[in-house]
């Protein structure tokens, strides 16, 4: 068994290594282009194994908030990844069965993590401080807006876009969070899990902001287009 988890161990840093450093060949490409999706998918595949690798770790340990965390931070790749099958809700691209599990289960970890996280049932907890609130909270946000998406789907023809680039752009925080947790020991606990969030969380929405108005002025109409259904 030890030998087994030692691999799985080596398995996880890995994928997240190949996902830390293929993300900014996505970021930097044609946005559509060929290169662009197959990094893309790279990534997203190494990032199903980092979450994959990451829950069998923390079973076997137990660590109940590396599962819960695994789970969060692959949400946002998922979503990411999944936006791009909902790019015309009007023409009949609805989320499927995966899509809504997929957010369900995010936002029962999701609460998980903040009730844990207040608790604090143990020394692991104990270390991480707020850092399990933080994400939990994020993670209800996420979930909770891609739940209420998915009953009634956005007018806004450029939504999968931004659902697509916010979720993949929000994996990549994760990721680097956690290179950052391994690496930066010289930092406070807290700071090294978060800092990351604080800086990538405010630069996603500026960049949100900035093509919601680049778009409207290519338009030359409002981002809120309703379509017909």
């Amino acid at each position: 068994m030890d030998t087994t988890m030692t691999t799985l161990r080596w398995f996880h840093i890995a994928a997240g290594t190949i996902a830390l450093f293929v993300a900014p060949s996505a970021m930097l490409t044609l946005k559509g282009g060929l290169a662009h999706r197959r990094w893309g998918k790279v990534y997203f595949w190494a990032m199903a194994l980092v979450a994959a690798s990451a829950v069998g770790l923390g079973l076997w340990r137990p660590n109940i908030f590396l599962t819960l965390l695994a789970l969060f931070s692959f949400y946002m790749a998922f979503s990411g990844y999944r936006a791009l099958s909902r790019k015309r809700p009007a023409q009949g691209d609805r989320p499927h069965a995966i899509d809504w599990v997929g957010a369900l289960v995010t936002l029962v970890a999701s609460a998980a993590m903040i009730v844990l996280g207040l608790v604090r049932p143990g020394p692991a907890w104990q270390r991480v401080g707020i850092v399990p609130v933080v994400f939990g909270v994020l993670g209800i946000v996420l979930a909770g807006l891609d739940l209420a998406k998915f009953v009634r789907p956005p007018t806004d023809r450029h939504a999968w876009w931004f659902a697509h680039m916010g979720g993949m752009l929000g994996s990549y925080i994760a990721t680097v969070s956690a290179f950052s947790v391994v690496n930066f020991t010289f930092l406070p606990t807290t700071v090294r899990w978060l800092w990351p969030t604080v800086i990538g969380t405010p630069l996603i929405t500026l960049w949100i902001v900035y093509y919601r108005l680049s778009f409207r002025r290519r338009t030359g109409a409002p981002a809120e287009v309703t379509t017909s259904r």
